[in-house]
């Protein structure tokens, strides 16, 4: 399969890394990139022993770690597509947390992305561009209880992404916005909150991470936060920049 974003970068040819790509969403992003047709998937994460995916490069990354960013950005020099995926939540409150805990959120969520931005940038010129996606959430535009800090931290991304993309005008910078998914975070955060999970029909059962009526009506309020109101489509050209924002 040939993908091709609206700008023409193909996915089928590229050599992408993806942060964060041991479990959940950064390892269905390597194995999708695969599957499409990506000539080299680098998989990264804090431990690479425990990468399990066959056919990916593993790399130790930890993007909070200046040194690991350097060695994986000379490790990894024909990267085309730089995927950001690593990120924290603890679960943080403004007024009540250790502020330690929302600066650790911090410090991942924006800070390491934006090292591996500032890092990898000069390969993607060199290889002619490129593009980076760096995911984040429905939460860069509003708050739910017990995840302040990450809400801060996504907001802060957000801006990030428009702005690297008016420093590397050649270079495809887009930012995935995700509502509720079925994915470790969700359900840590549901246990937190003392929530128990829903099973396929609504009933209580297997933590499905957010999912159902609760998280389509929040990700419907956040679109509608976003968009103004009404009926508007889920993928959004940036007003800003040649990117695209999704809203999933």
């Amino acid at each position: 399969m040939t993908t091709k974003n609206l700008n023409g970068f193909r996915i089928e040819g590229a050599v992408a890394l993806v942060t964060g790509a041991n479990r959940g969403l950064g390892r269905h992003f390597a194995r999708q990139l695969l599957n499409r047709g990506a000539a080299r998937v680098y998989a990264t994460a804090r431990r690479p022993e425990t990468i399990d995916l066959p056919g990916v490069v593993p790399l130790r990354l930890d993007v909070t770690d200046e040194a690991q960013v350097l060695a994986a950005a000379a490790a990894a020099t024909d990267v085309t597509l730089l995927v950001n995926n690593a990120g924290v939540s603890h679960s943080t409150y403004f007024l009540t947390t250790d502020p330690a805990a929302i600066r650790a959120e911090m410090e991942t969520n924006f800070w390491g992305t934006l090292a591996a931005v500032r890092a990898f940038a000069p390969a993607l010129t060199a290889n002619g561009g490129g593009a980076i996606l760096n995911v984040l959430s429905a939460q860069s535009w509003h708050a739910y209880p017990g995840t302040n800090g990450y809400h801060a931290t996504k907001a802060a991304q957000w801006a990030l992404t428009n702005g690297v993309r008016l420093e590397l005008p050649g270079t495809l910078v887009t930012a995935l916005h995700l509502g509720g998914g079925r994915h470790r975070l969700q359900r840590r955060l549901r246990r937190a909150e003392g929530r128990p999970g829903r099973g396929r029909a609504g009933r209580p059962g297997r933590d499905r991470g957010g999912s159902g009526r609760g998280a389509r009506r929040r990700m419907e309020q956040a679109r509608q936060e976003v968009a103004g109101g009404g009926s508007h489509p889920v993928v959004r050209r940036d007003p800003g920049g040649h990117g695209l924002t999704h809203l999933v």
